[in-house]
């Protein structure tokens, strides 16, 4: 779907707010009916050229750091190898990537149960049953799984 120039400029003024890409992709379907998959919102950032910003992040490290790279080092601050239950959700990327996958990998959520994840040809996320039937994570670690899934591709240049 393409947007128009206002609607660009509203994406602009969320990224600027310090929003992610995950709560971009909802604003869009709600605010302008706009259905993208997360791939896409992610490109349609890099199409507009925009960096995004950890607004948790302290102003003097984005000061500093704001044209060369992301402004937190975000797995210091959103992985964390504490116990389970610590409110941390580790994010790794598989080396080879799954069939039918761009990439691929698995999330510990806070409460210590895995699930793989996978981006796929379309751009979909999708999370992969673990050993524990019918486990769902909670919305926050839903949330903060998407955060920090975004870190560790930016931090592999995809």
């Amino acid at each position: 779907m393409d947007l128009t120039d206002e609607q660009k400029q509203q994406v602009s003024q969320w990224v600027a707010a310090g929003e992610g890409l995950a709560e971009i992709q909802r604003k869009l379907e709600s605010e302008f009916g706009a259905q993208m998959t997360y791939m896409e919102v992610r490109f349609l950032v890099d199409d507009l050229e925009l960096d995004l910003v950890d607004k948790n992040a302290p102003k003097a490290d984005l000061d500093a750091t704001a044209n060369d790279k992301p402004a937190v080092d975000a797995e210091a601050s959103l992985v964390d190898d504490g116990p389970s239950g610590s409110g941390q959700v580790k994010v790794e990327v598989d080396p080879v990537q799954r069939p039918g996958a761009m990439v691929s990998g698995t999330v510990t959520f806070s409460d210590g149960e895995s699930m793989g994840w996978q981006v796929d040809q379309m751009g979909q996320l999708g999370l992969i049953p673990g050993p524990t039937p019918g486990y769902r994570p909670s919305e926050d670690d839903i949330m903060e799984f998407q955060t920090a899934l975004e870190v560790e591709l930016r931090k592999k240049g995809m």
